[in-house]
This record gives C-alpha cells, structure tokens and sequence, in this order.
C-alpha cells in the first residue's frame, strides 16, 4: 500500500493554516505559513499513523486526493514499519514468530515494528520479504 494520504489545507480565523487528513482522524497539523503546513503534515501524519499501531488497530486505507487537496506520504522507514505491521496483522504473524523466522529477539523485531524508532531500511525489507512483501521506493516531483 502506498503511505500517502490526501489532506485539506484550510486557513482558521487567525489567518493560520490548518491541515487536517480526511482519511486519519487526529493527523492534524498548522502553521502561518502553507509551505511550513504542508513540510510539518508528514510528520503529524506519522506520529498519528503510529498511534493505531500502538493501539494494534488497521492502519487506515487512502482515500482518493479531491480537488484542491494535497497528498503528503510518510517518509520510507516509517511505511516500511507501517507495511510490516499490517503484514505481520493480516496473516496473524506475532513478533515472536517473525523473530524466530529472522533469527532475531522479540525485542529486535519490537523495535523494527516501532514506527518511533530508527531502522535501517535494508532490514525492513528482509523483513517485509519474509511475510511475502516487497518494498518499492518510489520518487515524484515535488
């Protein structure tokens, strides 16, 4: 799945602007100025993706971006961990057994699930091939 998701950009009384995404309640974000609003949406986007893993809820499905909406992804480590954890949920994979598949601890494959803490991507995609999926980094204009 693509970790890239619409979002609004509104302006509030104060003249500020608001971002909000329609498909994640809670990633929301501002600043006074729209390019600083949009630079600071992938990181609230994150921090609120995070959450449902934390929660161990389904992480949730992009919409399609409406007219006048922006789409802001998450950065690769992070929909990597996010790909994993839906993986490792879909097939009922515990980290006990991804460990004992990886030759790793329960607590090495904690930390690669953890969207809060730094992996290499190299690692992600052994793990991600492991319960059968593949990591494609992808790049478009800015």
């Amino acid at each position: 799945m693509r970790y890239a998701y619409p979002c609004r950009i509104e302006r509030d009384e104060d003249g500020a602007f608001v971002v909000s995404f329609p498909d994640v309640p809670g990633a929301n974000t501002g600043a006074d100025d729209r390019a600083e609003a949009l630079e600071l949406a992938g990181d609230a986007l994150a921090t609120a993706l995070s959450m449902y893993v934390n929660l161990r809820k389904t992480i949730p499905v992009p919409g399609v971006a409406l007219d006048g909406q922006e789409v802001v992804a998450v950065d690769p480590v992070t929909a990597a961990k996010l790909e994993l954890y839906t993986a490792m949920r879909m097939q009922g994979v515990s980290k006990r057994a991804l460990a004992e598949r990886l030759g790793l601890s329960a607590a090495a494959v904690g930390r690669l699930t953890d969207p809060g803490n730094n992996s290499r991507i190299g690692h992600l995609a052994h793990a991600l091939r492991v319960v059968g999926r593949g990591l494609v980094i992808e790049s478009r204009s800015a």
